[in-house]
């Protein structure tokens, strides 16, 4: 069941000063008598706190990563999982009221990775835990999975990183370039200043989910499962164009633009050697165990860029590899495998 923690203020890395925060999470099991056993799973671009579950009011899908406590059993594990600072399931983010009234808006302020982390730490705090026995997380969770560790070395005992980076490199802040302009130059973007109106930009929203889905999926799987088919006959759509326009659809009916936009440009700041210095120098002040897995087929998230994190930090290694031929989005699909090398690494 979602739950609130109103947490206060928080400073941005910006100097500015969000008030009135509020974070959204869920969480499963409970905290045991030394609340050594908590779990914090830090969720991708578009997912939220709802991990395990069936669709229900106030949960439009299922659980993201439904089928993970075959894996992690709430009997022995205290798992939680939040809204990302920014989103729009719960957390503070551009949809939800400013202290007037309005809806933030274009009045949002720009948001880091180290931001979202300082924030999960607020919640942290909230719950009465001192320590993570884990922070796992994927893609942007796995940003802030990288993150935690260093900016809080003693509130984390493991971090487990899947299809993750270092830093954002310059051919994903490319691919997310034509996604924010496809949502800002939506006439109905109105400067970010929707909300209210009656209108909102949700066909750029759907078409920043096409450009952004196809980098999820590998070229084998497309090819392999839609190929040159056309919809059906008197479709003049390719098949894999239908199944772009379902994913779009299905993004558009469950999550805010300006959100995605937020989210998204945070993604794009993300680079744990931003004012530490290089890979090595800041991995080598690590406390935490540090666990990195990549999908062998990620065109996103390329299995190169988390070896870099690996070779840098020789504790760390050998890196992991998941193997799937669905890409990026491996990590979520191949459950058994992300399973068993979580087990295989927690530590209470």
């Amino acid at each position: 069941m979602k739950q609130f923690a109103e947490v206060g203020e928080l400073r941005l890395e910006s100097g500015t000063t969000l008030p009135g925060v509020r974070i959204a999470y869920e969480t499963w099991g409970r905290p045991n008598v030394a609340r050594s056993n908590g779990v914090l799973i830090c969720h991708a671009l578009t997912g939220d706190a709802h991990v395990i579950g069936p669709a229900g009011p106030g949960q439009p899908t299922p659980g993201w990563w439904d089928g993970l406590t075959r894996y992690l059993d709430p009997a022995d594990w205290f798992i939680v999982a939040a809204n990302v600072l920014g989103g729009c399931q719960g957390t503070t983010g551009p949809s939800t009221e400013a202290p007037d009234g309005r809806a933030w808006g274009s009045r949002f302020p720009a948001l880091t990775v180290r931001d979202q982390v300082a924030a999960e730490a607020l919640l942290t705090d909230a719950l009465g835990i001192d320590r993570w026995a884990a922070v796992i997380g994927g893609s942007m969770g796995g940003m802030r999975a990288l993150e935690w560790p260093l900016l809080y070395p003693d509130r984390v005992g493991t971090a487990i990183v899947l299809a993750a980076t270092p830093a954002a490199s310059a051919e994903q802040i490319a691919w997310c370039a034509p996604q924010l302009a496809a949502i800002t130059s939506d006439p109905d973007w109105q400067n970010g200043d929707y909300y209210g109106t009656g209108r909102a930009p949700t066909a750029g929203l759907g078409i920043a989910r096409r450009i952004a889905h196809i980098t999820y999926r590998s070229e084998y799987e497309l090819a392999t499962r839609f190929g040159r088919t056309r919809q059906a006959p008197d479709d003049p759509r390719f098949a894999v164009e239908s199944y772009l326009d379902h994913h779009a659809a299905k993004l558009v009916n469950r999550f805010d633009p300006g959100s995605y936009v937020t989210l998204t440009r945070a993604m794009n700041t993300h680079d744990i050697t931003r004012g530490r210095g290089d890979l090595a120098h800041v991995l080598g002040g690590l406390k935490s165990r540090l666990v990195v897995a990549a999908v062998d087929s990620d065109r996103l998230y390329l299995p190169a860029q988390s070896r870099a994190i690996t070779t840098a930090h020789p504790p760390a290694g050998p890196l992991h590899v998941i193997t799937s031929p669905y890409g990026h989005d491996g990590f979520l699909i191949e459950l058994d495998q992300v399973g068993k090398l979580i087990t295989s690494q927690l530590r209470i």
